[in-house]
């Protein structure tokens, strides 16, 4: 168990702490909620107080026999800042410490995530640009916003990102470090396939495989988080978008391959984690299939689909760095590994990312563990996570390999 410090700051946008807060408990955290005075005007400490099971408090005066202003800080394994305010961000930027929060800030040795929530005027102000760089100079963490409405009827850049993309992101920085969220994809282009498939078969049925698209969310989610302008071709995947991700839904795999195709023109790195479908049916029905009618197939012929990646690798420009991904099992003609470095010859790609999916392994599950294999022979294995920690490992192998 972790021990989480969750600070709040005085925005609309401190509602989200709760949900924040809720999440980081069902993960099975010790969450301390610091909030500032002004947060509690907009959630009662009650709240948090019965949400986390601790105390709340937000002044250096309570519990001075425990000096919590510095304890606080010192026992805690990860601190969340979520709203941070542009009051917040400065008054940390400056090291103040006129309140519980901001020392608890000063005293941390561990890793501090601030995630900023605040009208778009704020956000782009020089001063906020400014306490950013030098948060972010000093180790922080300090994600973007997210693009959206915010009070009234503005809407831009400076929404609070969802609980659920926080939490996933927090606790990639809890289990690797701030490291794993280094801005080292800042000004660099990204394109991203996920999901899976569907060929139709008739206008009810279709061919199409166990892909969730989780472990491409994971992959946009963080390189958004590591400063990348990334784009997510999404095929048949209901999740909400990650923050600060343009997506760009599609379907089947010729829809899939047009999509990519265009996006990845101007791209710096293109992942496809997306489960294109090898083969289609030869024509789709135009009625559906009844069982017992004249319409009843007795076989259905099936066509291969265009192999994306290795059109992507055979046009790409120069400095373009393409990764694949296999999911591989076993079978009498050799293990995983032997398939997946067969597959890295013949699709030509700078790294593809293995994963074993024996057993109903990776497929709609949270956790993910996986092999990347790499043009030049190395070998880099990523131990059993979550789908975002490994995520930021996938990353940090692409990162030293762009132009």
């Amino acid at each position: 168990m972790s021990r989480i410090v969750l600070g709040v700051a005085g925005g609309v946008a401190a509602y989200k702490a709760a949900l924040l807060l809720r999440a980081f408990t069902e993960a099975g955290h010790d969450v301390r909620v610091v909030p500032t005075p002004a947060a509690l005007r907009f959630v009662g400490a009650a709240t948090f107080e019965a949400l986390s099971g601790n105390p709340v408090t937000t002044d250096v005066w309570a519990d001075v026999d425990e000096v919590a202003h510095v304890r606080i800080g010192q026992t805690a394994d990860l601190v969340v800042a979520a709203p941070a305010t542009a009051d917040l961000l400065a008054r940390a930027a400056a090291g103040r410490a006129d309140d519980l929060l901001t020392a608890t800030l000063l005293t941390a040795h561990c890793p501090v995530v601030f995630v900023p929530a605040m009208h778009t005027e704020m956000w782009l102000h020089p001063a906020t640009q400014d306490n950013v760089a030098t948060l972010r100079r000093r180790g922080s963490v300090v994600l973007p916003p997210a693009v959206g409405r915010l009070t009234g009827p503005d809407s831009g850049p400076g929404r609070l990102p969802e609980p659920g993309d926080v939490a996933a992101l927090a606790g990639v920085v809890l289990g690797c470090g701030a490291g794993a969220l280094a801005r080292d994809l800042e000004g660099r282009r990204v394109v991203i396939s996920a999901g899976g498939t569907r060929e139709p078969l008739d206008p009810v049925r279709y061919l199409g495989n166990r892909s969730s698209g989780r472990q491409g969310w994971a992959l946009a989610r963080v390189a958004a988080a590591r400063g990348a302008e990334v784009v997510l071709v999404a095929a048949n995947v209901e999740e909400p978008a990650p923050f600060g991700v343009r997506v760009v839904p599609v379907g089947t795999a010729k829809e899939l391959r047009v999509a990519v195709t265009a996006e990845a023109a101007d791209a710096d790195v293109v992942v496809m984690a997306a489960a294109v479908a090898d083969f289609r049916p030869a024509a789709a029905a135009g009625t559906k299939l009844k069982k017992g009618g004249a319409s009843e197939p007795d076989a259905v012929a099936l066509v291969r689909t265009a192999d994306v990646l290795a059109e992507l690798v055979q046009t790409r420009p120069a400095g373009q760095l393409v990764v694949g991904f296999a999911a591989e099992t076993g079978d009498d003609e050799g293990d995983v590994l032997t398939h997946a470095r067969a597959k890295l010859v013949r699709k030509g790609c700078d790294l593809l990312v293995v994963n074993d999916v024996s057993g109903g392994r990776v497929f709609g599950r949270p956790d993910n563990a996986a092999v990347v294999l790499a043009a030049d022979g190395s070998a880099t294995e990523v131990p059993e996570g979550s789908k975002d920690a490994v995520a930021a490992a996938i990353w940090s192998a692409v990162v030293p390999r762009l132009a």
